[in-house]
């Protein structure tokens, strides 16, 4: 998973940014219209996304949409539409901040600076009985230490921040697994299957991770 990606069709102005991102210690990734960005989102993820509204194709709008649908990666929208419908669409359709073009590299950076910070600070996730202690991947279930592996931690955490959102065993293996998501979708399965033993009172009727048939897996009820 890249810590950014830019989706912007101006090419002199992404590598711009790219530059000053990867100069501040950012991993970054670029590409120039919609139907890429959620191509190269949907198979390693990204923690934050810098999205122009102006692209070939699908735009900004459509893009946000459909992030939206799958996770709460926060979203900054980087445009020249200035008008208040604009902005008011982005920020409905679920950006995080709007600035518009031509904006100052610093203020940008600082944005992206607080985005993380605040992602940083919280230290704890919690629902359900279920908490998991972000800085020393633990989790407690009602209280009571719970023995997990990372990956049934990075499963754990996923789940509950997207509570309600179905997320697809594709989606769940990119994320997870990252460039080893290859891996055969049993990996997943009994990944699922070791998790309800451990976090679930009755694993054989589950009611925290909800399977979704035909599509994935969710946490909980819908949000």
């Amino acid at each position: 998973m890249v810590d950014i990606l830019i989706v912007e069709d101006n090419s002199e102005l992404s590598s711009l940014v790219t530059d000053f991102l990867r100069a501040e210690g950012y991993t970054v990734s670029a590409v120039d219209n919609g139907e890429k960005a959620l191509s190269l989102y949907e198979k390693y993820g990204a923690r934050l996304v810098l999205l122009d509204i102006n692209l070939p194709g699908m735009d900004g709008f459509g893009v946000c949409k459909r992030i939206r649908e799958q996770d709460n990666t926060p979203i900054i929208m980087l445009t020249a539409r200035t008008g208040r419908d604009d902005k008011l669409s982005g920020l409905l359709t679920g950006a995080d901040d709007y600035i518009e073009k031509p904006y100052d590299i610093d203020i940008l950076l600082a944005k992206i600076k607080g985005i993380f910070q605040r992602r940083l600070a919280i230290d704890e996730l919690s629902d359900s009985g279920i908490t998991l202690d972000l800085a020393t991947q633990t989790v407690k279930k009602d209280g009571v230490d719970i023995p997990v592996t990372p990956k049934e931690f990075d499963l754990l955490a996923l789940f509950i921040e997207n509570k309600g959102q179905v997320l697809t065993k594709d989606r769940l293996l990119s994320k997870v697994w990252g460039s080893d998501s290859e891996s055969e979708p049993q990996t997943l399965t009994v990944h699922i299957k070791w998790l309800r033993e451990k976090i679930e009172d009755d694993p054989s009727h589950p009611t925290k991770i909800l399977t979704v048939w035909g599509k994935g897996y969710r946490w909980g009820g819908q949000t």
